[in-house]
């Protein structure tokens, strides 16, 4: 009888060349090359110098994201992209594309978008691949069953050269979610309060799977939120099982399996979920009714506390004072009623359809504050289409917000879209380092409900009293 497996060691093993030694690590196939402006030029550079080809291009695709701009008169109005270090990374990338042979999605294509939107949106996502890309948040098309993870720019340049990466196989960490979540809880406060608990370094050397009654009550694109911010826990991905949904959600889509390949596709996904009686290394249980809206008040995804809550005390723990004095909060602090700045909505963390829907349904017959600035940035060109046909963009617009076109915008703020020093962002992205948003820009990270609700009052709000 054949030993149960977790699904991250049945995808493992279908992917493993040579298998892990005492002194080497192991060898993996590579199905998926994620890629974009800013971590590929460098190993592009190294095929160059060496004369190699890439290894797969049919197994490669590039998009622009990090660098490009929001604003539609610089995509599609002629107007120059005015930060000359993006501007140049989008031209090269274009000159490696072409160079090289791998499909790229540029400025003006309607399929452009952030990379862990795009490749769900096509249908390239799928369950039990290996995808890999030069990006941190990779670990969200796991939400499909998929081993994905980030890898740096030399690991990128393997990639491209052999379409294998050396890897040492993770340990198993399966966090059991318990019971519905209530409303007003969403799968980014779920993410927080893991984090919360589990800490920045909790997840180190283990694929985390997510499992549970809220898990399986979740839609993909929830599950993707769940999934983006493992990396924030220290994992080295994060997992969820195929199931219907997930089939419902890759039926018809561009490069999804079609007909025969399509069933014979769902028979083999159907195997993935773990087996009964598999042991993960350790497992962590959240009971999901007792969550609330959460929001992080430091400088890591950890440093979160309910929405009521108050900053905890740390005093003495360096990297607790070091937070608590860029963030210019201080111990025992009620955390609602901050005053903030500016308030992000988008991200590769939410920035899709349902996010939009969301933050449309709090901000619907409001204004956003005096004084307070709402970026609300798509994920992709194909979820601006589709807010706009709903209607969602002229409930932003006349809530007094800003529209834009789609990429990471201000999750990281190397496209122009930044938060000035000493200004208090609430952002849906996925991190809260110094200077992330901008030089001294203080960001705290919440669900796209709570970010909208504080942009409406000013202030750090509960989106509970929309509702």
């Amino acid at each position: 009888m054949l030993k149960p497996e977790t699904m991250f060691e049945k995808v493992w093993a279908a992917h493993q060349v040579v298998p892990e030694t005492a002194d080497t690590p192991a060898i993996i196939f590579i199905d998926l090359h994620l890629t974009h402006e800013v971590t590929s030029p460098q190993a592009y550079s190294v095929l160059r110098e060496r004369g190699l080809k890439l290894r797969r291009p049919d197994l490669t695709i590039a998009t622009m994201d990090h660098a490009t701009p929001t604003r539609t008169s610089q995509v599609f109005g002629g107007a120059p992209i005015t930060i000359d270090s993006a501007a140049n990374q989008i031209r090269q990338l274009e000159k490696n594309c072409a160079e090289f042979g791998v499909e790229l999605l540029g400025l003006q294509d309607a399929r452009r978008g952030i990379v862990h939107i795009i490749g769900p949106e096509l249908g390239i996502t799928q369950p039990g691949k290996t995808i890999v890309c030069g990006d941190s948040h990779t670990s969200t098309h796991g939400a499909f069953g998929a081993l994905a993870f980030g890898i740096g720019t030399t690991e990128v340049g393997h990639v491209m050269a052999t379409q294998c990466l050396l890897q040492n196989k993770a340990k198993t960490l399966a966090i059991e979610v318990k019971g519905k979540l209530n409303i007003g809880v969403t799968p980014k406060d779920l993410i927080l309060a893991i984090i919360g608990q589990l800490g920045v370094s909790g997840g180190t050397g283990y694929v985390i799977e997510y499992r549970g009654e809220a898990i399986r009550a979740m839609t993909m694109e929830q599950r993707m939120t769940i999934c983006n911010m493992s990396i924030e826990a220290g994992a080295r991905a994060g997992m969820i099982a195929p199931d219907d949904t997930t089939f419902t959600y890759l039926r018809g889509r561009p490069r999804a399996p079609k007909g025969a390949n399509w069933d014979a596709a769902v028979k083999y996904w159907r195997t993935l979920p773990t087996d009964s009686g598999a042991i993960f290394d350790k497992t962590i249980e959240i009971d999901a009714t007792s969550l609330v809206p959460m929001i992080t008040y430091g400088t890591n995804p950890g440093m979160v506390v309910p929405i009521n809550g108050n900053i905890p005390d740390h005093s003495g723990d360096p990297v607790f004072d070091a937070a608590m004095q860029y963030m210019g909060l201080t111990p025992g602090q009620a955390i609602k009623n901050t005053l903030i700045n500016v308030v992000f909505i988008g991200s590769c963390t939410n920035g899709r359809l349902s996010d939009l829907r969301a933050a449309a349904n709090v901000l619907k017959g409001h204004q956003v504050a005096k004084g307070v600035t709402l970026l609300v940035v798509p994920g992709s060109q194909e979820v601006k289409r589709e807010a706009e046909t709903e209607g969602l963009d002229q409930i932003f617009i006349a809530a007094g917000a800003d529209w834009r076109e789609s990429g990471c915008s201000m999750c990281l703020g190397m496209n122009g879209d930044t938060v000035a020093k000493g200004q208090y962002s609430v952002s849906t992205s996925n991190r809260n380092f110094e200077g992330r948003q901008g030089v001294g820009a203080r960001t705290l990270l919440a669900s796209p409900e709570t970010a909208a609700a504080s942009a409406i009052r000013g202030c750090v709000t509960d989106p509970r009293e929309f509702f």
